[in-house]
């Protein structure tokens, strides 16, 4: 799998990420996907290979690899790293479609006219939105996944022995041995720790958004409370008053007219 292609998009969320996201991207590809592609993988590549049975019975020993691990520790981690990245993708895109909505109003209403987004990136309207669901979506799955870890194998440990009993074709109980048990057992702890990390970092950031979405609301509240009501209009005011000012029947300095010009729009 090409990680850096992934490494490329996701470098993308650090411009609209907090800081505990920042945190979370490095910890991702320097404790995980790198230690993941550099070590994990020559660990596991014989796991197959030399799992070691006392019997010679055609298939038993696949069979018993099987019943065990029904799916591979680093397969398994690399759905997980794949899956946990994805949701950070949606912030890219509804900021790539706010930049398209605002140049789509540019050219329908001219350079002059005022800004839909003062910052496409900022995380204000819908985009917070967004960006608390991949938060959530990627707490999920992390929680799921080490959920499945830890059920699979019953526990984050790696047996030197394991035992096949009342497995077709095996005809007994049949003793079978892992490859480099305690190197595995040291690689599974130091994922599992990284991914704790992930999740401390992702719940920390959830805390931080809702409570920083509180604070702007009280201080919006107060400033409301303090100041005098404005006139609002439409994104259509804007176009209409540009068409007075080519007819003339605006006044391009009047101080109302600079108010009507601006839309009041929620942003999306």
């Amino acid at each position: 799998m090409d990680w850096k292609t992934l490494q490329s998009r996701l470098k993308q969320v650090n411009q609209y990420s907090t800081a505990f996201g920042r945190v979370w991207l490095s910890v991702v590809f320097v404790f995980r996907v790198l230690v993941y592609v550099v070590a994990a993988e020559r660990v596991w590549g014989d796991e197959q290979k030399d799992f070691d049975c006392n019997t010679r019975q055609p298939g038993c020993t696949n069979v018993c690899y099987d019943n065990f691990f029904p799916i591979s520790n680093i397969r398994l981690w690399a759905l997980q790293l794949i899956f946990v990245t994805c949701p950070s993708l949606l912030v890219i895109l509804h900021v790539a479609y706010r930049e398209d909505r605002e140049r789509k109003h540019r050219l329908k209403h001219g350079d002059q006219c005022a800004k839909l987004y003062s910052n496409p990136g900022k995380k204000h309207g819908g985009l917070w939105w967004t960006y608390l669901l991949s938060l959530i979506f990627k707490l999920i799955i992390e929680l799921v996944f080490l959920y499945v870890l830890h059920t699979l194998w019953h526990g984050f440990s790696m047996p030197r022995l394991v035992q096949c009993a009342n497995v077709v074709p095996c005809p007994n109980t049949v003793d079978c041995y892992i490859a480099r048990p305690t190197e595995k057992k040291v690689f599974t702890y130091f994922m599992v720790g990284a991914t704790a990390v992930c999740i401390v970092l992702t719940i920390c950031e959830i805390c931080y958004l809702i409570f920083h979405r509180v604070l702007r609301g009280l201080s919006n509240n107060k400033t409301k409370s303090h100041s005098s009501p404005k006139s609002s209009s439409r994104a259509s005011t804007c176009r209409c008053h540009h068409k007075l000012l080519e007819t003339g029947e605006a006044e391009p300095d009047s101080a109302d007219a600079k108010q009507a010009s601006a839309p009041n729009l929620t942003p999306i």
